[in-house]
């Protein structure tokens, strides 16, 4: 939270005191006399504590709650614009390494790279999935939503239901409704991410009497543009046939 070793020590002892002098809070924090008043005026300005002009100078605490909600809220737009300026090199470097195609091993690896794909969409989400893991309903779904929220335009394909290892999951019960363009068709045993025709995971699983094996998961991530604009307009050739039923 961007606090010193003695703001730290001087900002528990107010709230223990929740008011008091320079002496008081020098006393109960063990930060040096001659350090109290910089240090207090440092806690000022950050927004933990107020100073109340009398004679002596009060020092009053800002409840807890306070400070962590605003402190929460600015680490979270420091992280976001942190992400954001990261993700744009990253973005910008992959198509120069010389091949960029990538096995992902694993159906939890499976799942947090289908995730952040969606997370850095900016305009178009092209989403087939014949099968989901476990508990990823909820993510999935929240990813999209999100991704909706920001202006990308999202089409999804989703089976009705699949087995997972010893699990029968109504995908769309779990899922309900999506915040894009949504059919639904029981479809093979396939995952598929497409991210603004620059990006796509597609992701297999080996089968056990029609079970799926979520352990012997393995995607295939590509970033080889004209791969991946081919595999989107099949895509949008698939979606525009009669083949699937809009959920109702």
């Amino acid at each position: 939270m961007g606090l010193t070793d003695y703001e730290i020590k001087a900002y528990v002892a107010t709230i223990s005191l929740i008011s008091g002098t320079a002496s008081q809070i020098s006393l109960a924090s063990n930060v040096p006399r001659s350090k109290i008043y910089e240090v207090l005026k440092s806690l000022s300005k950050k927004g933990f504590i107020e100073i109340t002009r009398e004679k002596p100078l009060k020092f009053n605490v800002i409840p807890p709650h306070e400070v962590f909600e605003k402190s929460r809220n600015t680490i979270k737009e420091l992280l976001d614009e942190a992400e954001n300026e990261l993700n744009i090199i990253y973005e910008e470097q992959i198509p120069n390494v010389p091949a960029p195609i990538w096995l992902v091993h694993g159906s939890e690896k499976n799942m947090k790279k289908e995730l952040e794909i969606i997370s850095r969409a900016k305009n178009s989400l092209f989403i087939i999935s014949g099968f989901m893991f476990k508990e990823e309903a909820q993510k999935f779904k929240e990813s999209l939503n999100k991704a909706s929220k920001r202006g990308v335009h999202a089409r999804v394909v989703l089976s009705p239901f699949c087995n997972v290892d010893d699990n029968k999951i109504n995908v769309i019960k779990e899922i309900g409704q999506l915040n894009c363009e949504m059919k639904v068709f029981q479809l093979p045993h396939i995952k598929l991410v497409v991210r603004d025709e620059k990006e796509m995971l597609i992701t297999f699983c080996k089968m056990n009497d029609d079970k799926i094996i979520s352990q012997t998961a393995i995607g295939i991530w590509n970033q080889y543009n004209e791969f991946v604009e081919t595999i989107s307009g099949v895509y949008n050739f698939i979606w525009t046939t009669e083949l699937f039923n809009n959920l109702k």
